[in-house]
Parts: C-alpha cells; sequence; structure tokens
C-alpha cells in the first residue's frame, strides 16, 4: 500500500511544483490549476482587481503558484497583470468621468492641501484635469496674486471666485469623460507658456511603464505640460500605484514630486524613489 507524506509546508505539488492540496480550503480537497484561475477571475469580476497576495492566502498557496497563474491567464487574454496582482483587461481603456470618482476622497483633500506648500507666493502656475487637482482648486487660496492656466473649464470657473488670480484656459476639443481641452490647440497654447510650477493628474504609475492614461489625446497634452514647466508636481492616491492604463505620458524620473497618501507603504515609496521619483505622503 503507497501512503501519502504530507510535507512539511501546507502545500501538496504536482510534478510542476504548483500548489493543489490547500488545509484551508473547503474540505481540504485538491484544487486544480483551472479552479484556482476561475476563482481569480470570480475575484476579478467582483471586485475590479486581484491582490496576489490575498488570493494566496484565500487559497492556501504560494505567491509563485499564484504569479503563474497570472501569467497564464494574461496569456489567454483574460486579465492584465499589475505590480502585486490584476486587473480586467477592459480597465486599461476604460475611464470614468471626473464626476464619477468619488472613491478616497479624504486622501484627495489631504493631498491637495499638501500640495498648497507648494505654491508660489508670486508668479505662475499649471493644473492639470483629475478629480485630485480638482480638490486642489477647491481650497485654493486667494490672499496672491498668480496666473493660473488650466485645460479644464471647471476648474478654471471655480478659480474665477478668487479675483487676485489670472485664469487661463488653453483651448481645444474639450473631452466629456473629464472636461479637459486636448487637441492641437491645447499643445499649441502650451509650446508659448512657462509656468513654475505644474500640478499634474495620472491614471497609473507603474514601475515599469512610468505615468499612463488611457486617452492618447489627453496623454499628449500631459507630455507637453511637463516640459512647460520649472517643478512638476504629480498628485496621487496610494490606488493609482501599480496601475497600467492606455497611454503613456511620462517617465517616473520626469516628476520632481510625488505627493500622495499615507496609505501607499513604505516599501512602495522606496520603489519609486529608487526609480528617480520623491515621494511626500500625507
Amino acid at each position: 500500500m503507497t501512503v501519502a507524506v504530507r510535507p512539511a509546508t501546507s502545500e501538496w505539488h504536482d510534478a510542476q511544483g504548483s500548489a493543489l492540496v490547500t488545509p484551508d480550503s473547503p474540505g481540504n480537497r485538491t484544487l486544480y490549476a483551472d479552479e484556482r484561475k476561475n476563482h481569480i477571475l470570480g475575484q476579478l469580476r467582483t471586485n475590479g482587481r486581484v491582490d496576489a497576495v490575498e488570493i494566496a492566502t484565500e487559497l492556501g498557496v504560494t505567491g509563485e503558484t499564484i504569479r503563474k497563474d497570472l501569467i497564464a491567464l494574461e496569456r489567454q487574454g483574460l486579465l492584465r497583470r499589475v505590480h502585486g496582482g490584476a486587473v480586467p483587461v477592459q480597465a486599461l481603456a476604460f475611464e470614468p468621468s471626473v464626476e464619477a470618482r468619488t472613491e478616497f476622497l479624504s486622501e484627495k483633500t489631504r493631498i491637495a492641501r499638501a500640495a498648497l506648500e507648494h505654491l508660489p507666493e508670486q508668479g505662475s502656475v499649471l493644473i492639470d484635469a483629475g478629480s485630485t487637482t480638482a480638490k486642489l482648486v477647491e481650497h485654493f487660496p486667494g490672499d496672491r496674486e498668480l496666473t493660473v492656466y488650466t485645460n479644464t473649464l471647471p476648474l478654471a470657473t471655480a478659480l474665477l471666485t478668487r479675483p487676485r488670480l489670472t485664469v487661463f484656459t488653453l483651448g481645444g476639443r474639450v473631452r466629456n469623460k473629464t472636461f479637459a481641452e486636448v487637441g492641437d490647440w491645447a499643445i499649441r497654447a502650451l509650446g508659448e507658456i512657462n509656468v513654475d510650477v505644474a500640478f499634474l493628474g495620472t491614471n497609473g504609475i507603474s514601475l515599469t511603464r512610468g505615468l499612463t492614461t488611457p486617452d492618447p489625446e489627453e496623454a499628449a497634452v500631459k507630455r507637453v505640460m511637463a516640459g512647460c514647466a520649472q517643478r512638476r508636481i504629480l498628485l496621487a492616491d496610494h490606488s493609482k500605484f501599480g496601475v497600467v492604463s492606455g497611454t503613456k505620458h511620462a517617465d517616473l524620473p520626469d516628476i520632481d514630486l510625488l505627493i500622495t497618501d499615507s496609505a501607499l507603504a513604505q516599501e512602495q515609496c522606496a520603489q519609486l524613489e529608487q526609480a528617480g521619483m520623491r515621494v511626500q505622503r500625507t
């Protein structure tokens, strides 16, 4: 009679080293690779993203096992791997409207207030489209004379309540998702201005792919924005880390400072700084 002996670790392994049996799974039954993958896809549909460490803990397998599953699913075109897990393929092109971006409001408010410390006493600033930059405008002071450029009509309108500000928009086609002005007009306008500080937004921050955003035209404007500023400050909450969106608009060293919230792990901050981006958590 052949007796199966449980190894010292909490898993069983097949010939390829993939974990098959988990003491924590229901009934301690065998978990086939296809079942793990179906579970991953189910979590992806439910939560909109998958955390590799959480899935490994939940299924009682190693992180390496989940990594192999994610690689296999990505090769089948069923998901896109990002730092620490995976997102749906369609998430790379999906872009919620600014009005619909209601997550992490307290974090965005803290980021905006921290950004105020970097406003010059006089001179000019550029404010990009986005939900976090909108929070910056919400708290923007009216006690100094500044020239403010923005590519976003609602932000320009809000700034008009501060009489000491001189406000310009860039012109161009207005996107209905973000209210951002894009196209040749906006790019030509940016080519003629120089500002002290640009407050920029992004949809994704990746160690390998840099800063990304879903729309190519908006990405083109963001690239030129960075080029016309003496200082480039990125405002982004922790959820943007590890995300890759449709179009790249900057490398990490192109940004002088990232202001983010305290939920970004110290390890992630160290990785960003090692890649050339200074980080301020608030």
